[in-house]
């Protein structure tokens, strides 16, 4: 066999299949599910994987008030943010933030093994998070993502 018949196959954003997955994050552990959604959000489990191109699918994740972190980081973890100016450092633990933005410990979770620059924000477009267990997105008819 020669090298001609063996080419790499490099995928055109165009020629992408998108399939809509629904995760039930109620008792799951948020690193590992999360590891499992930008991996779909990247296209990893599609066999034409491409790198640089948005291959990946849609992430519906409903109960995200209901993760659960493993040991005591439900209190001794910190999230922190700054306005800019002095003295103008936030620090939160994820009991708090859970009752006022429930969606954003998977959000920030699942940001975080995405790519960085554009490229992983167009990614995470692709993920939806809902606090409760409803959704705007039956027309989708979304399939279970099995974690």
């Amino acid at each position: 066999m020669d090298a001609q018949s063996f080419k790499t196959q490099s995928i055109k954003p165009s020629e992408v299949e998108r399939t809509w997955y629904i995760v039930d994050a109620e008792q799951q552990i948020v690193g590992r599910m999360a590891s499992q959604i930008a991996s779909t959000l990247r296209g990893k489990h599609k066999p034409y994987y491409t790198p640089h191109v948005d291959c990946g699918d849609f992430v519906i994740v409903v109960n995200a008030e209901k993760v659960r972190f493993t040991g005591s980081k439900e209190t001794d973890k910190h999230y922190h943010t700054y306005s800019g100016y002095p003295g103008g450092e936030r620090t939160h633990t994820p009991e708090e933030l859970r009752q006022r933005r429930p969606g954003f410990l998977v959000r920030n979770a699942v940001r975080g093994m995405l790519p960085k620059g554009t490229l992983g924000r167009q990614m995470l477009k692709k993920l939806k998070v809902y606090a409760g267990p409803d959704h705007p997105h039956e027309a989708q008819q979304p399939q279970p993502l099995d974690l």
